[in-house]
């Protein structure tokens, strides 16, 4: 991991704020703002000085503009429905996932004590893709950012709607499938859990007749039978299953 902070201020930082742009596929008018959106609070001279206040507004946009992207696209949907895709695609965990993904975390001006982690924790990734939507809304407007975000947000959507679709079919059209060409019903056993008691993870198998299918992980016993149904589903189909089990 490369921290912006163990570089000196100068030619060196302009170089790597220069790299962060081309990466982000954006470059900024106002570049004190995207080194205010790397900037964590253990490396800033003062809170205003951090990456706080972006990542404050950041929040609030991301939110707008995923719920008007969801009320457009999906028509159909009830408030729930949409909800509930919402939830997963503004959540902590995407966020940070973006970061990640885009290989922004390279880039952050970290304290010493949190750039000796072997890793950066998920909270401060999620905050700086937040601060960044804000810097670049800042500095480039409304539409500038509706478009970085929803390129940068538009596989996670897609995956929590699929998601969505398998979750609400998946174990009656394994019912079904099962009843019409086994006359039986499918059992889902719980093969192991790990974790402690107010938060256990918990691996499913469903099981039609002596056929067994490909366990899946889930973070209750219910997300873990539908995932177990998707998997033996697609294993019915000949497809690879799309949860893994280890």
């Amino acid at each position: 991991m490369m921290a912006a902070r163990d570089l000196p201020i100068g030619p060196n930082e302009d170089a790597l704020l220069e790299s962060c742009q081309q990466q982000m596929g954006y470059r900024f008018r106002q570049t004190e703002l995207l080194r205010a959106a790397l900037t964590h609070t253990s490396c800033a001279n003062t809170r205003a000085m951090s990456n706080e206040r972006l990542e404050f507004l950041g929040d609030s946009i991301i939110g707008l503009l995923v719920c008007e992207q969801l009320y457009h696209r999906f028509p159909e949907y009830q408030e729930g429905d949409l909800t509930k895709i919402k939830s997963v695609v503004v959540s902590r965990q995407s966020c940070a996932a973006v970061t990640r993904r885009l290989r922004l975390d390279r880039y952050l001006f970290l304290g010493k004590g949190l750039s000796q982690q072997r890793e950066i924790p998920e909270n401060v990734l999620a905050d700086v893709f937040e601060a960044l939507v804000a810097a670049v809304y800042l500095d480039g407007g409304w539409e500038v950012a509706r478009h970085w975000v929803l390129q940068c947000l538009e596989p996670i959507m897609e995956q929590a709607v699929q998601e969505k679709v398998w979750h609400a079919n998946a174990k009656s059209e394994l019912q079904t499938l099962a009843q019409r060409g086994h006359g039986v019903t499918p059992k889902y056993q719980v093969l192991d859990e790990q974790g402690p008691d107010h938060c256990k993870c918990f691996k499913v198998s469903a099981q039609i007749g002596s056929q067994m299918f490909a366990p899946a992980w889930g973070r209750t016993k219910k997300e873990a039978e539908i995932r177990a149904a998707c998997n033996a589903l697609a294993q019915l189909r000949g497809e690879k299953p799309p949860y893994a089990h280890e």
